[in-house]
């Protein structure tokens, strides 16, 4: 098959990596109402289609903290998505760069910060979890300030871990340890071209920025054990307040679906906060990521930046966000699947299919740039 959409990177992604690998990107919390919801609301809503207007240049551009970007998309941290292929996150962050788009690199990635900022030119955004190991925070801090990160991503919406049955029914997490590593052995057995690029090229294998609390030897066990033992549910605002002292950088809140806490952000001197409600891997039942947008766009009547993910599949789906209030979306499962089916090239496919979509949409809404994408284009 040619790939011709992000579902067909999919597909792709499913068939080359091991079950465990693919439902841990793919699934959503509980039941995954809310995962349905992100991405069928974003289809739900219609655009007004215009004609006779010259639409000859589309300008797709935008600027972000002060520096210009060719699309409005970021490519949102995902936790272990270097195992979908050799580097991955290595590779995802040149592809993103070669794009002229962000790459937030995710806290518990399998690279280390180290080895992404060498593998490109520019340094990349960083996100972090609030842990009860602070010693280990404060080092990453500092290990990010030392790669030149200048845009921290704070994640608020992961006190504590939600349940995901289908990594209790991959072997990804749940069970004796036993049938775990059996069902997991078993599974990238017959995925052997994954296998073989990440499994037996990829070494060595490590748990990136993780490593140096658990050790080069520790797997994939250890490292869910030390993430559950880490989340913080006593979190609260005025925590924030420290990380925000500490952080001279631009600041992100991410895991906003409520215009209170939005607010709340910009009390704190967020630079931006991010709609969203997890890809639906939190929360089950909670509002989709696009229905809580607008409410949250005039609460903050752009005091500061709104990013959105959680749901977008497609071009359009970016031109709906941006016409709901968003000034940029952030992609996750889309570049994974394209990561994991072609690597390098299917990162960079999935940003020229989401480019492509875009301008095809703004050009028959009658929209030359992104000024233009506001509520009065949709129907």
């Amino acid at each position: 098959m040619i790939p011709a959409n992000i579902d067909d990177y999919r597909l792709l992604a499913k068939k080359r990596l091991p079950k465990y690998l693919f439902e841990y990107i793919d699934g959503g919390a509980f039941s995954e109402t809310t995962l349905r919801n992100n991405t069928a609301d974003l289809q739900k809503i219609a655009l007004r289609q215009r004609v006779l207007r010259d639409i000859s240049s589309v300008d797709t551009s935008c600027q972000l903290f002060g520096q210009d970007w060719k699309l409005p998309v970021v490519l949102a941290p995902v936790g272990i998505a270097g195992l979908n292929a050799r580097r991955g996150e290595v590779l995802a962050a040149q592809a993103a760069e070669e794009k002229g788009v962000p790459f937030c690199l995710s806290t518990v990635s399998a690279c280390s910060i180290e080895e992404v900022r060498n593998g490109v030119q520019n340094p990349i955004w960083f996100q972090l979890y609030m842990i009860k190991d602070r010693g280990f925070m404060s080092a990453m801090l500092e290990r990010a300030k030392a790669q030149g990160t200048d845009t921290l991503l704070f994640t608020v919406d992961m006190p504590v871990p939600s349940t995901r049955y289908r990594d209790i029914r991959s072997g990804l997490s749940g069970g004796s340890m036993f049938r775990r590593q059996s069902a997991r052995f078993i599974q990238s057995a017959m995925s052997p071209a994954w296998a073989w690029d990440v499994g037996v090229m990829g070494r060595p294998h490590t748990l990136g920025n993780i490593a140096p609390v658990l050790g080069d030897n520790a797997g994939i066990d250890e490292f869910w054990a030390w993430l559950n033992q880490n989340f913080d549910a006593s979190v609260t605002w005025k925590t924030l307040e420290m990380i925000r002292a500490n952080w001279k950088g631009k600041l992100i809140i991410k895991g906003i679906l409520d215009p209170e806490d939005a607010k709340e952000a910009a009390k704190l001197g967020a630079d931006a906060v991010i709609v969203s409600n997890h890809g639906g891997r939190q929360l089950d039942g909670a509002l989709s990521s696009i229905q809580a947008l607008p409410a949250i766009a005039d609460a903050v009547q752009g005091d500061i930046k709104i990013l959105m993910d959680s749901g977008v599949r497609s071009g359009l789906d970016i031109v709906r966000a941006i016409a709901l209030g968003a000034d940029a979306v952030m992609i996750g499962r889309p570049w994974v699947y394209g990561l994991a089916a072609a690597k390098k090239k299917g990162v960079l496919d999935v940003l020229n299919i989401l480019e492509n979509e875009m301008r095809v949409a703004m050009a028959l809404a009658g929209c030359t740039n992104l000024a233009a994408v506001n509520k009065s284009i949709l129907a």
